[in-house]
């Protein structure tokens, strides 16, 4: 997993060729921690087929906002920059992520 900051986030994501995974989570989400283990999981799983990257909101508020991140958890995938699926709050569960991860790789 690439941890994304302000500064690598439009590099690793927005220029990046193909199909990128990102976990917007935060330091306050209990959500969010709890799916932490499954979406590592999914990364060592399906990381040679799909980037995996993650971005902490409570250090990157205003990027969040940008992505029209407003709530959490939030996966979504992104296509050669742009936002291509994503799943919101109670919609991410390990079996959805898992079947949305399936769809792009």
């Amino acid at each position: 997993m690439i941890d994304l900051t302000k500064e690598n986030f439009e590099e690793e994501v927005l220029k990046a060729d193909g199909y990128v995974f990102v976990d917007f989570y935060g330091d306050g989400c209990v959500p969010c921690q709890a799916l932490m283990p499954a979406v590592h999981a999914f990364a060592d799983k399906y990381g040679d087929k799909l980037k995996f990257t993650s971005l902490n909101t409570t250090k990157a508020r205003r990027l969040a906002i940008a992505q029209k991140v407003l709530g959490l958890p939030v996966m979504a995938v992104y296509k050669d920059g742009a936002k291509v699926e994503e799943l919101v709050k109670d919609d991410a569960t390990e079996a959805n992520i898992e079947n949305m991860i399936k769809k792009y790789i």
